[in-house]
């Protein structure tokens, strides 16, 4: 009893020396061109949570433990962590993902305080709206698309690309410069730049993780548009159904051609629990299904993981399951995402897998109906809409069909 006491007291006086409230977190380069963002920790049936937060979204991540002096904070969907120690009620330590072949750890800190960037330089233009934005230089220049809503300093906005969005992020701009970042669990974001004038941003830099970089500009067009083919998929000549078995979460094979499957429209989510925009078609299709299963509504979905071990794989969709109480079937495909024959192995009645999540609609005799590589994700506000509508009016026009 003496023992348990012991470990309670000290647990209790690392947590409260860390003065429940808003912190600013910042992952360390060593460039130093540091990713910020804002947690507020809180205390909720004696228990430590972290609410991560990045413009409209808030992650609750409350699996935070006690090993010895430190504290391990494990994201609730991939396969991320932060190992902390709290010293004169600041935060120190490392931000560790595993990736497909190697562990990344990154020196990380936080500190208490309510804003991810400080300035007191007052904003000297506004970018709000859409802009025409260009990653990179040359041939591996790549178009997107940047929309972003400002208020005084503050900033909050994504960028879309043909192979998915940016997600959400958040920050200010500061006179002439405008500083966003986003942190998920799964990646790292911070994009900086300088803004020429009311319709041309330059000298941007994009910093991902904690060594990629990228330069951006930008140019302000309200018409500004993706183009699809990057990303496209098509049916191969010949074919008309899918034909796949692979095993489900606890090892039992499920084939596409089961009763279960037959006479329903069938959506195939094509995924990997390391991919953010995947958490967000995720937690829109569980919602779906949910509400729509009775219809005569089927969802499987095929995992593509960063590596073939199944004991690894299997534990993070487990994890991404239960985040987000999916109740439609996940089959783990045991070919990895940088498999260069991932489609060939699994799907090869398509050409080839360029982007996740994407989707396959099978109508009710078997049949591909569509296939959709163009997922827009919350962060993308009335694209996001859009997206759900066409896809709900899609799945309405089948189950109609006889």
């Amino acid at each position: 009893m003496r023992l348990l006491f012991l470990f309670t007291s000290l647990f209790s006086t690392i947590f409260t020396a860390a003065q429940p409230g808003s912190w600013v977190a910042q992952i360390h380069r060593t460039d130093g061109n540091n990713i910020h963002f804002t947690f507020d920790w809180k205390t909720e049936k004696g228990a430590p949570v972290w609410y991560i937060k990045n413009a409209g979204e808030t992650i609750r991540v409350d699996n935070i433990q006690q090993t010895g002096d430190s504290l391990i904070v494990q994201m609730p969907v991939f396969e991320s962590q932060f190992r902390v120690s709290l010293v004169n009620k600041k935060i120190s330590g490392v931000w560790v993902k595993r990736g497909a072949e190697k562990t990344q750890a990154l020196v990380f800190s936080a500190a208490p305080g309510n804003n991810r960037f400080t300035t007191k330089a007052v904003a000297a233009k506004n970018i709000s709206g859409r802009w025409a934005v260009t990653f990179g230089n040359g041939e591996n220049a790549e178009a997107s698309v940047g929309e972003f809503v400002q208020k005084g300093s503050h900033i909050t906005g994504t960028f879309l690309t043909a192979t998915g969005d940016y997600r959400y992020q958040e920050g200010i701009v500061t006179k002439d410069s405008v500083l966003l970042s986003g942190f998920d669990g799964g990646h790292a974001y911070f994009f900086r730049a300088l803004i020429a004038d009311a319709n041309t941003i330059t000298g941007g830099v994009f910093y991902a993780g904690g060594t990629s970089q990228e330069k951006w500009t930008a140019v302000k067009n309200n018409n500004a548009k993706l183009s699809t083919e990057p990303a496209a998929m098509f049916v191969k000549p010949g074919q008309e159904k899918l034909n796949f078995t692979f095993k489900n979460l606890e090892g039992q094979p499920v084939s596409i051609n089961d009763d279960r499957f037959k006479n329903k429209v069938v959506i195939i989510q094509l995924m990997g629990s390391w991919c953010p925009n995947c958490m967000d078609e995720t937690a829109f299709l569980s919602d779906y299904y949910n509400k729509n299963k009775q219809r005569g509504i089927e969802i499987i979905a095929l995992a593509y993981e960063y590596t073939t071990n199944w004991e690894r794989s299997i534990s993070s969709l487990k994890k991404f399951k239960q985040r987000f109480n999916v109740q439609y079937t996940i089959l783990n495909t045991e070919v990895t995402v940088g498999d260069s024959l991932h489609t060939e192995k699994t799907l090869p009645q398509v050409t080839q897998i360029k982007t996740f999540p994407s989707t396959i609609i099978i109508d009710k005799k078997g049949k591909i109906r569509k296939l959709d590589t163009e997922f827009n994700g919350p962060a993308t506000g009335a694209h996001y809409t859009v997206y759900k509508k066409d896809f709900e009016h899609t799945v309405d026009e089948l189950l109609r069909e006889n």
